[in-house]
């Protein structure tokens, strides 16, 4: 068990950094607009990837789903759907109150509400036990750590950009702001609840012939559908509102596309092998892993935005902040992956 647990938790880690890798097309796009790409990246990464996961690893499927009792059905749609709402708002909490305080306020909830959730759902006696402990403790180290981040990205933003007018700045009010960070954090850990209340789908795939592996697409691949929705409807209205259709007819949208459809792959990548992950670490997978993929998935983001470029021209003091915050980090990961040992 022990020896499963390091693996899945190595699993994890790979998929966080992954995780945090897969915007990296969208900062060489060139002529598409964000609603052009977000909904060529929605339909590929949440409908089109996971179709064909299904068709071609999980057997059966359509007897899966008639034979699970229909609450392990409706639960894993109802936290996609929820989860979808939070990828909208995520774009208006960075413009509403900047990146840095809205990304800190938004990474803390995910992760209290994603670990804490289904550990209390499914094994609260264990939240006592050494590894409910450990991830008790790696959770405010955690909270530091992303205290510290959000520091360092005020202050770059304010070294970066002292010369930004009022008049630039989204019309919208910090208590507004402020409640779509809410909003955003607490409901985009539903994409781990959906997951993690999918056990009935997983074992019946497992039952009809799926492998551990790819058992979990059965799951997943009901989060990303339900999850789909509101993004496709959120990127139609800005489609029509900015009359941007005409881009995907546009010169160069060869090229948009496959770079939308690479993130929708690296995305596809780090969730699903996020979902073996989860599962061979056992009973613990979607509270002490998911902690551990938001961990990963702030450090790999960062390292992305200092090569390339995103901190040039910030103080020294600033980057020493950025470098502690990111060590502070590593701390919470390796506090969590102390769970080996019992």
């Amino acid at each position: 068990m022990s020896g499963n647990f390091w693996v899945g938790m190595g699993i994890v880690i790979v998929s966080g950094t992954i995780n945090g890798c897969f915007p990296l097309p969208m900062k060489y796009s060139r002529k598409w607009r964000w609603e052009n790409n977000w909904v060529v990246f929605s339909l590929a990464a949440w409908l089109v990837l996971p179709l064909l996961l299904l068709f071609f690893f999980v057997p059966h499927l359509s007897q899966v789903y008639r034979e699970v009792p229909v609450r392990a059905l409706i639960l894993p749609l109802l936290f996609g759907f929820l989860w979808g709402l939070s990828q909208v708002t995520l774009g208006l909490s960075f413009e509403a109150v900047g990146v840095a305080l809205a990304f800190s306020i938004m990474a803390g909830l995910c992760t209290l509400t994603g670990s804490l959730i289904p550990l209390l759902a499914f094994s609260p006696g264990d939240l006592f036990r050494p590894r409910g402990l450990l991830l008790l403790v790696s959770i405010p180290i955690l909270m530091v750590g992303l205290w510290l981040y959000a520091r360092a990205g005020l202050k770059r933003e304010q070294e970066q950009s002292p010369a930004i007018e009022r008049s630039a700045r989204p019309n919208v009010s910090f208590a507004k702001g402020l409640a779509l960070c809410i909003f955003t954090g607490i409901f985009g850990s539903n994409v781990n609840l959906g997951f993690a209340f999918g056990g009935d789908v997983i074992r019946k795939s497992l039952d009809l012939g799926a492998n551990p592996i790819t058992s979990t697409y059965a799951v997943w691949a009901l989060v990303c559908w339900a999850g789909v929705i509101p993004n496709i409807l959120y990127c139609s209205y800005l489609l029509f509102r900015n009359r941007s259709w005409g881009m995907f007819a546009a010169a160069g949208c060869g090229r948009e596309s496959v770079l939308a459809i690479s993130m929708a792959v690296l995305w596809a990548v780090a969730i699903f092998s996020y979902g073996v992950g989860a599962t061979m670490v056992g009973r613990y997978g979607t509270s002490v892993g998911f902690a551990l993929l938001l961990a990963m998935t702030i450090i790999a983001s960062t390292m992305v935005g200092v090569l390339t470029g995103e901190w040039k021209g910030t103080s020294p003091r600033t980057r020493r902040l950025l470098a502690t915050a990111m060590a502070v980090v590593l701390t919470s990961v390796a506090v969590l992956s102390l769970g080996g040992l019992f």
